[in-house]
This record gives structure tokens, sequence and C-alpha cells, in this order.
């Protein structure tokens, strides 16, 4: 077997569309090799994760950089639509108090479009604690949507 690589950098041309979803399989089989890792508060490591360290940890293998903190998610990337959004695509959510309008709270789309929203995030929940897949729509994360981000091509 041999390691893929990616440089997404020069992703274009006519392969692109091939290429950018075999980084986006990529991105999520290897964030799944991950279920199970325990929360820790500002941790960024297979030994624990928060949200955006799991998140950053994720993308940082494949050499993309996105921030390490879920607030400066706010203007990360290009927005598009839950009906839209594919799998590499970062999702969005306030903080555990979903009166205050501001990203703190990330996690990576598993799904394609045109089926059910499904994320894998690192939860500090004492129900779903650690690094665990959610279906989005039968969650409570709903009321704390703030929206879908892409980073990849």
């Amino acid at each position: 077997m041999h390691a893929l690589s990616f440089d997404p950098i020069s992703i274009g041309g006519n392969d692109s569309i091939q290429q950018s979803k075999s980084v986006r399989d990529s991105i999520v089989d290897y964030a799944q090799t991950f279920i199970g890792s325990p929360y820790k508060y500002a941790q960024a490591s297979p030994s624990g994760f928060d949200c955006s360290g799991f998140t950053w940890f994720v993308f940082n293998h494949f050499k993309i950089q996105i921030p390490r903190s879920s607030k400066d998610y706010a203007t990360l990337g290009k927005r598009v639509t839950l009906e839209t959004c594919q799998k590499g695509d970062i999702i969005l959510f306030t903080g555990t108090n979903p009166k205050e309008k501001r990203v703190g709270h990330v996690g990576i789309i598993i799904s394609n479009p045109g089926d059910p929203v499904k994320f894998i995030h690192s939860s500090s929940s004492e129900n779903h604690f650690g690094v665990v897949i959610t279906d989005y729509t039968s969650s409570h994360y709903p009321d704390r949507f703030i929206g879908v981000c892409t980073v990849l091509p």
C-alpha cells in the first residue's frame, strides 16, 4: 500500500473534482480513526481533543491550515449550505449557550450532499463524550447551528 499525499495548493485543472473528493474522503477516513478518543479541554492529540483541537489535528495531518481555536472559525473559508455541504466541510455551532451567537463548537461533515447530515467532533457532553459521530437532525445541535464552511476546493 502507498500512503496518500496531497498538496492542497496545487489542486486544479480537470482532475480537481476527483482529487478534491479523494482529499475529502481521506480527511473523513482519518478523522474516524480517532472515534472514542476522550474529550480534553485545550488539547489536540489522540490522547485527548477538544473540538477545535480535533478538527485542527485532522486537517493539519493533510497540511491544510485552519485555526486552532473555534472562535477563529467565524470568518474561515467559504460558507456553504447544509443542503450542499459535503465530506470535509466544517460545521459551526455556538458553545453550550445557544443565546451566545458566536462560534464555540466545530465538527467535520462526514456525509455527502443529499444524505442526512452527520458530523464527527470531540464532544464534552456526558452522554456523548469524546470523538463521536452525530446525526445533525436527531441531535440538539440545530438549536446551536451557525453555519458550514469549506476550506477545500
